[in-house]
């Protein structure tokens, strides 16, 4: 009974590392971190102050997976952030959702 209880306690916590995981590794094979860093200002934002700017903001997550995909400019600068046609709506939100749960 204590082993099926540990495991239905820590079966969230140990899913939600392998997701972050797995999203950071996709952030990788996306290039994402050509331009970003999780913590610090590289030529785009830091993730974390991505996620601080749109926490608890309705319709964040697609926001975010839209502008993954289609790219932007003003919001953080001039700089511009080109379009990432090789990441499929999918990618874009686990990116977007990860890039929320690093506030």
């Amino acid at each position: 009974m204590n082993q099926l209880f540990s495991a239905l306690v820590l079966a969230p916590a140990m899913l939600a590392s392998v997701s972050a995981k797995a999203s950071s590794e996709l952030a990788q094979q996306k290039n994402c971190m050509a331009c970003h860093a999780v913590g610090q200002k590289f030529a785009g934002p830091a993730f974390k102050d991505v996620a601080g700017r749109y926490a608890n903001q309705s319709g964040a997550w697609e926001m975010l997976a839209e502008r993954n995909r289609k790219g932007g400019v003003g919001t953080w600068g001039a700089i511009l952030m080109p379009p990432n046609p090789q990441v499929n709506a999918e990618e874009a939100r686990q990116l977007a959702q990860w890039v929320l749960s690093l506030k």
